[in-house]
């Protein structure tokens, strides 16, 4: 193996089937902040670097290729020095953790014919996801992070017309208004969502504001904006005709999107089934429903992309019909969630200015957006 490998190499060997190892080399309580979790547990390995470096026989499998991680990538080059100094096929992984969290990989989705291109942005350490849809030249780009240059460089020749969040994000913070006003365009956002959900503080974010019921247009593509409510107020789905939706955190491959993270849970649980109880109604079966976010790798299609036809989706809550047992269902799995979920929302809504670290610190580890 080469002396180092970058996130977006590690990610391309892992799908291509390669059977390598990750050795993280951090303080075990470092991997609570997030950890590499494309392997298997059983070719996942944590021991201190400077254990590792003592020791008389690194006691790792010797026929397999080895990744080796730490914090910003330095650790990780002399630990991958001296296991191949032994003999191990090892190698370091370019900017450790730190660029393991930032890192995105697009990946080309079906396009129904009144779109060109239709690509999803998976940030894999978060397990979120952004899109970008094209048509004639035209594009908008949905829930994309705070660094969007993945997005930029994917734009190509296309102009961009708009940037749209499905929602205030909490788990991350939004590049969305920040790529808006780079381009001078419209940032789409419901209004109900440009408010603080803890005490009800206005945020100060420019946006365009969007309602269910309107629609977009990009190229000879209309998307139409469906107001989704119950993992926020303001929550939306932007669906393309009967081909997709991008759901958000609104309906996932495997779950909902959690109505406690707002401190209304009682309130909006009852919001979130009317919600999934009209697009049960309302969508199609066919409808391929592509979300904002995922849990494992689970919920990959067998191209590695995340979504799945509406009635193929794994869901139990959206099996549930009865309103009493659904919320049943939801008050056994609410709970807590991390305290840097009410930041970064005051963030994500003007309230609130970070720099870069602290954006980093904010945003470690993946997401808890989903009722488990």
């Amino acid at each position: 193996m080469d002396p180092e490998i970058t996130p977006e190499q590690l990610v391309a060997a892992v799908e291509r089937g390669e059977r390598i190892h990750v050795l993280d080399v951090r303080a075990p309580q470092r991997l609570a902040a997030g950890r590499i979790d494309i392997v298997p547990d059983d070719r996942f390995h944590n021991v201190r670097g400077s254990e590792l470096l003592a020791r008389a026989e690194p006691g790792l499998a010797p026929d397999a290729p080895i990744a080796v991680v730490c914090g910003l990538g330095n650790d990780s080059r002399r630990v991958a020095q001296h296991l191949s100094s032994r003999g191990y096929e090892a190698t370091s992984v370019v900017g450790g953790m730190a660029a393991w969290m930032r890192t995105v990989i697009a990946r080309g989705l079906d396009a129904p014919p009144e779109l060109d291109r239709l690509v999803q942005f998976d940030r894999i350490g978060k397990g979120a996801l952004g899109y970008l849809l094209v048509s004639d030249g035209e594009a908008i780009v949905v829930d994309p992070p705070r660094l969007a240059g993945a997005y930029e460089r994917v734009l190509g020749d296309a102009r961009l017309v708009g940037v749209a969040d499905t929602h205030a994000h909490a788990d991350y913070i939004s590049g969305a208004a920040a790529l808006a006003r780079a381009h001078d365009v419209p940032y789409y956002l419901h209004p109900l969502d440009a408010i603080y959900p803890y005490d009800g503080t206005a945020g100060k974010v420019r946006f365009t504001p969007v309602v269910g019921g309107q629609r977009l247009r990009i190229g000879r593509a209309e998307i139409e904006v469906v107001h989704t409510p119950g993992h926020t107020e303001g929550s939306v789905t932007y669906r393309c005709g009967d081909a997709f939706a991008l759901t958000g955190d609104f309906l996932f491959v495997a779950s909902v999107g959690r109505p406690d993270l707002g401190g209304k849970t009682e309130e909006w649980a009852k919001v979130l089934f009317e919600s999934l109880r009209a697009a049960k109604r309302r969508w199609p079966r066919t409808l391929r429903i592509h979300p904002a976010h995922y849990g494992s790798a689970a919920e990959r299609a067998l191209d590695h992309s995340v979504g799945a036809a509406l009635g193929e989706l794994r869901n139990e809550p959206l099996s549930i019909d009865d309103a009493g047992r659904f919320l049943e269902w939801t008050r056994s799995r609410a709970g807590t969630f991390p305290d840097a979920y009410r930041r970064i929302k005051a963030i994500n809504i003007g309230l609130e200015t970070v720099d870069d670290a602290q954006a980093m610190e904010l945003e470690a580890g993946r997401n808890e957006c989903a009722l488990k």
